[in-house]
């Protein structure tokens, strides 16, 4: 399996399966003089960890991350850093009863097609369990862009199938299980998915995260324009369907009166553009929104082949997500760091003594 390596100087490799014994990543380019301990992983994968709350998957994994190289006395070297994350609650038997069919909606037909063979418990590799390792790669460009350049990256729930939730404190998000930027909204997402649990069934959701302090200047014209590899990160986490940039698909209906950002020597009018113009970053807030099917894993009864192409029926069982949205915000908050980290390196040493005569202007407020 290729595939598997995000970013050309900060370079994400991740490996390992959901029912496998760890998994990992390796994490190439982080500048040497950062300071880095395995509590500033844990700080990042804490949030998306199951068996924290009564409306994600049960599975109870530590999620303890430790660093395997890459950092001496407390900080990088500026060689590989290796990370490794131990599975330790596994319950592969609940896959038994559907090891020989497919499950609709679920990778499992696609991988059999293309390898011929497949690890089915958990999903393997197409699970969202392997996002741990995502996770702490990208707590390593949190802090390094922070503490660099004072970037930060704060994630949110912005859908949840018919409910959408405006972003009134988004500060709040991470003080609820549901990572809603509205608290006062919580009672109706508890008993939507009360109702979810009560049917078997599941739901999508949208993510939307959103990255402040970003210098104007990242990115490229052409191939490797921001937003196209943010779309490229985003869409490979597991169970994403669409990636917008600004207003996104919204910008479908607008004027160009409308859409068009004006600048001002106070800054610009508005950000529909969210951060980006031609495929560089502009200054302002750089705003990604990420939308997630619902999971296959149900419990509502549906129909299938098994190995042999025969007609059967099929129910999931075991421990699973009614909604993944629910601990997908720390994964696309990484994808984000990833991605922002990546193309600050770059942009530092092709254009690092760069001197522009026109002043920085920043969003609106």
């Amino acid at each position: 399996m290729s595939g598997n390596t995000l970013g050309k100087l900060f370079c994400v490799t991740t490996f390992g399966e959901s029912h496998g014994p760890a998994l990992g990543a390796v994490v190439d380019g982080c500048p040497p003089g950062l300071e880095l301990s395995e509590a500033d992983l844990q700080a990042d994968l804490e949030p998306r960890r199951t068996g924290t709350s009564r409306f994600t998957s049960q599975r109870k994994e530590p999620d303890a991350a430790r660093i395997l190289s890459g950092v001496f006395e407390g900080r990088t070297t500026g060689t590989s850093i290796g990370l490794v994350v131990e599975n330790t609650d596994q319950r592969s038997r609940d896959y038994d009863k559907i090891k020989d069919r497919f499950r609709p909606g679920h990778a499992d037909y696609a991988y059999q097609q293309k390898y011929g063979f497949r690890d089915y418990r958990g999903g393997g590799r197409s699970s969202a369990r392997i996002t741990v390792a995502t996770v702490a790669a990208g707590a390593i460009a949190r802090k390094y862009l922070r503490e660099r350049i004072g970037l930060t990256v704060q994630g949110w729930l912005s859908r949840m199938g018919p409910i959408e939730i405006e972003a009134r404190q988004p500060a709040a998000a991470r003080a609820n299980p549901f990572f809603s930027p509205d608290p006062d909204r919580l009672p109706e997402l508890e008993d939507y998915i009360w109702k979810l649990r009560r049917d078997g069934d599941s739901v999508g959701a949208r993510i939307t995260a959103v990255a402040r302090n970003v210098p104007p200047g990242l990115g490229e014209p052409m191939f490797d324009r921001i937003d196209a590899d943010l779309a490229h990160a985003m869409m490979g986490i597991n169970a994403a369907k669409a990636v917008e940039i600004g207003d996104g698909v919204a910008v479908a209906s607008q004027l160009g009166s409308e859409h068009r950002d004006e600048l001002t020597p106070a800054g610009f009018r508005s950000n529909h553009s969210g951060g980006t113009l031609g495929g560089i970053t502009s200054g302002q807030d750089l705003a990604v929104h990420v939308s997630l099917k619902p999971t296959s894993s149900i419990q509502v009864p549906g129909w299938t082949i098994d190995l042999e192409g025969n007609a059967v029926e099929i129910v999931t069982t075991g421990r699973h997500d009614p909604c993944v949205g629910l601990r997908a915000v720390p994964i696309v908050e990484a994808m984000l760091l990833i991605v922002v980290m990546d193309h600050y390196l770059r942009h530092r040493a092709q254009c690092g003594d760069v001197a522009s005569a026109t002043p920085v202007i920043t969003s609106p407020r």
